[in-house]
């Protein structure tokens, strides 16, 4: 199903920029300050592109490549918001999400990398959307692809599967009666908040959507990270996400 029309008259309402400041691609943290901390340290030329709602976007240069870093906020909602507006009133033809994950499966380390090939929900957003009445939202194949074969090449920590895309965070929650519902040929690895609106407002674009997500927690450990480690595993991500637009 494709995406839903506006009135013509609608200009976006969270993002204040021209069309030409963003790039055809853009890398989605979910914190605006770690949309900055990528700014500052990885791209070249980088212009503050939009604050609205403090909800930071910068374009650079990274390796000569023009690309935009913005923030995307927490929760389907919040992404649903600017994942719209970036491809709707920019024309941006691909987005990657790059976040963090509570781990769902044992096999899995903190602070291993999952690349998502699919994303699986109780929420209604997609019928809320656009009348689909799907659960379950999927990547753009090539980009992907694209990503588990860069992650193989530097040699990263990397799973490859499904997550979970939830509407509360997992660990302030009771959420074993909603895994339990959970289809038994879905086989989930990590739970996050934002993935499944991503994926399937890309796909009513017929654009490119992708997510990298660290895992940063785990119920199956008391692992807990410094704030080194935690920047030092974060930016494989990131790394990663940046190298697949050259």
């Amino acid at each position: 199903m494709k995406a839903p029309s506006v009135m013509s008259h609608l200009k976006p309402a969270h993002i204040e920029c021209s069309k030409e400041d963003i790039a055809e691609v853009v890398i989605m943290p979910g914190d605006p300050l770690r949309a900055k901390y990528i700014a500052e340290k990885y791209l070249e030329d980088a212009k503050l592109i939009n604050k609205v709602r403090n909800m930071f976007g910068y374009t650079g240069y990274y390796k000569g490549q023009r690309v935009t870093v913005m923030a995307h906020g927490m929760g389907m909602p919040s992404v649903s918001i600017y994942a719209f507006e970036l491809f709707y009133f920019f024309d941006v033809k691909r987005i990657i999400r790059i976040g963090t994950c509570g781990a769902l499966d044992e096999s899995l380390g903190i602070p291993d990398l999952i690349i998502a090939n699919e994303s699986y929900t109780e929420s209604n957003f997609a019928y809320s959307y656009n009348g689909d009445p799907t659960h379950l939202a999927y990547p753009s194949e090539s980009v992907t692809n694209y990503l588990i074969e860069l992650a193989q090449e530097k040699g990263l920590k990397y799973h490859v599967g499904s997550v979970m895309c939830t509407e509360q965070f997992g660990f302030y929650s009771d959420n074993e009666h909603v895994l339990k519902r959970v289809p038994e040929d879905i086989h989930l690895l990590g739970e996050e908040m934002e993935t499944f609106a991503l994926f399937h407002i890309a796909d009513s674009f017929d654009r490119e959507g992708a997510a990298i997500l660290t895992v940063v927690d785990s119920k199956y450990s008391e692992a807990f990270l410094t704030p080194e480690e935690r920047e030092r595993s974060l930016d494989d991500m990131i790394t990663l996400a940046l190298d697949s637009i050259l």
